[in-house]
């Protein structure tokens, strides 16, 4: 892929970097903050973050993985959470080429009706087997989800930007 002009060389990621962002997300989304229908799942935006970078390190096996835990720790439908999480790493793997060529407000703009498309496939498994439907202010959380992707994708990039020896030689 040839680089885009003015975007500086990044250093390899860290599996256990991948590995911590995910685990704080998960860990973040188990808090037991009650059953607000409007908060964001913090636990997809690093997912979706790097299932468009890493692609063959994040992918839809793990989304599944990470969407069984959380059907457990919700007591919710077993698949809900695990669909919309392998949902949301295809996508976001697949259209990777794509949306990395745009600045991240760009991309949230990109992502926000995937967050929404996975946001409703959880609230439609959530009423085909007999739940209330929440409401339309479940709308909330993709927006306040897109709002946040510019932040976590400035945050998620931060230890790929150091330069590894740097000095007046060698300025990449």
């Amino acid at each position: 892929m040839i680089m885009p002009r003015g975007k500086p060389l990044l250093l390899p990621v860290n599996p256990l970097f991948i590995a911590a962002t995910l685990l704080i997300g998960l860990v973040i989304h188990m808090l037991p903050l009650g059953r607000i229908v409007w908060l964001p799942d913090l636990l997809m935006l690093p997912l979706a973050y790097w299932a468009m970078h890493q692609p063959q390190r994040v992918g839809m096996g793990l989304g599944f993985l990470l969407g069984l835990l959380m059907d457990v720790d919700r007591s919710s439908l077993l698949g809900q959470h695990a669909l919309a999480y392998t949902l949301l790493t295809f996508v976001a793997g697949a259209a990777s080429r794509r949306l990395l060529w745009f600045s991240s407000p760009v991309q949230a703009l990109h992502m926000l009706p995937l967050f929404v498309a996975v946001h409703g496939v959880q609230v439609l498994l959530r009423v085909a087997v007999g739940g209330e439907f929440p409401g339309w202010i479940f709308l909330v959380a993709p927006v306040v989800e897109a709002l946040l992707w510019p932040l976590v994708s400035y945050l998620l990039l931060v230890p790929q930007r150091r330069a590894p020896d740097s000095d007046e030689n060698r300025p990449l």
